[in-house]
């Protein structure tokens, strides 16, 4: 009964795994990318900022309101006339827009509309670019754990050969003892590996926008074969697609507009008046214009100057920035896929064979089992330097396909 128990248990439990494994979410870059593309807050709140500026050119395209006044008194008594009590007096004046003052309003709140479309544009460049790097994380984190994973197979399976030479005599107690040791190592280190895959996921959720299932399923290859074109076609690139430099661009026109608007608004501005006097009844009609005597709007001009002057600096500090980053990245992009050349054409293969021949050598008593030891944390490390290196390399390009600005949900090389 007892035995029968637990196969029913066992059992039990391998059906639940199975249908978690069955029921869980299957995630690929191109659908995290449409997940974040659809639902990501970021995303959300630079098309909040689109609607504001497109709000706001509707704001400067409104005529300003006629102002009504009602004012009420009495009225003064004269030889002849008794008093007048309540005659009321209106005003009426209608605010007019001359010159310049309402184009440049409107052409400011454009460029407004303008400088928020790129930005929503850079946003999205950059939430979706998070994440692929996140996506190419995971694929890391989970190939470290399965290259521990197996190197714990390798040492528990080389302790067990152990101990049964151990037990008929051939070697000494000293050598399972080292055999325990790397195996209590290896299992740690499949440990640290799970945590960060577990880490690295938590991290992919959270650039997608969280709205993955809680079982997700990873389908990936983090070995992608580009070819990429030369430096120069991708300085051009950047410069010419790449929205924050487009943000740029339109930050100095916005700071443009904006002295103009403020020169605009340096020209007085006529109201129509028009007054009815109830006790007469008396109309009188004419002009309000304001005069610049002590506010003459000095201080606004300068400072919308000196912002064009900044706006213009930042923009070409952006642009220093973009392409130092650009030639980081192709470079660290040539050296990674230099990297996973060497390990394809012959690293990895020679660590394997070594851990063969150790592994012989042993058996036939050349070799001790610290050589053995050795040859398998060799092989370890290579594995694991393979697999950095194509993270790295494909980390490259991630960079390099944000910096020219490559739509992500439709990427060529």
């Amino acid at each position: 009964m007892p035995s029968t128990r637990l196969s029913r248990a066992a059992l039990s439990a391998a059906l639940v795994l199975i249908a978690g494994r069955a029921s869980a979410e299957k995630v690929t870059l191109d659908r995290a990318l449409q997940l974040a593309d659809a639902s990501h807050p970021l995303l959300r709140a630079g098309s909040a900022g689109v609607e504001a500026a497109t709000a706001a050119i509707t704001t400067a395209r409104a005529y300003p309101n006629p102002e009504a006044s009602i004012i009420a008194g009495r009225q003064t008594v004269t030889p002849g006339t008794g008093p007048r009590a309540g005659v009321p007096q209106y005003v009426v004046q209608q605010p007019l827009e001359l010159g310049a003052l309402r184009p440049s309003r409107i052409a400011l709140a454009e460029r407004g509309k303008e400088s928020s479309d790129f930005f929503l544009s850079e946003i999205r460049l950059g939430v979706l670019s998070h994440v692929r790097r996140t996506f190419f994380q995971v694929l890391r984190r989970i190939g470290e754990l399965r290259i521990a994973t197996e190197n714990v197979r390798l040492v528990q399976d080389l302790r067990n050969r152990i101990q049964v030479r151990v037990d008929v005599g051939e070697v000494g107690r000293l050598e399972l003892v080292r055999a325990e040791a790397e195996v209590a190592s290896a299992r740690t280190l499949a440990s640290s590996a799970q945590l960060q895959q577990v880490t690295a996921i938590a991290q992919f959720r959270a650039a997608v926008g969280g709205v993955l299932e809680p079982q997700i399923e990873f389908e990936g290859d983090i070995d992608q074969q580009v070819t990429l074109p030369s430096i120069e076609t991708l300085r051009q690139q950047a410069l010419d697609h790449h929205p924050a430099l487009a943000f740029s661009r339109s930050e100095i026109a916005r700071a443009e507009a904006r002295v103009s608007y403020e020169r605009a608004l340096k020209t007085p501005q006529l109201a129509v008046r028009g007054e009815v006097d109830m006790a007469g009844p008396s109309y009188r009609v004419g002009l309000a214009l304001p005069v610049p005597t002590w506010n003459r709007r000095q201080g606004p001009i300068a400072e919308a100057t000196a912002l064009h002057r900044q706006a213009t600096a930042t923009a070409q500090a952006r642009e220093i920035e973009i392409i130092a980053a650009l030639d980081g990245a192709y470079e660290r992009f040539a050296v990674a896929n230099q990297q996973v050349t060497l390990f394809e054409q012959g690293l990895l293969r020679e660590a394997e064979e070594a851990l063969r021949a150790a592994e012989v050598a042993y058996q036939l008593g050349e070799r001790g089992i610290l050589e053995v030891l050795d040859a398998q944390r060799l092989l370890r490390t290579v594995r694991l330097n393979f697999l950095n290196a194509q993270y790295d390399r494909q980390a490259a390009l991630v960079d390099l396909d944000e910096l020219r600005a490559i739509d992500l949900l439709r990427r060529t090389p």
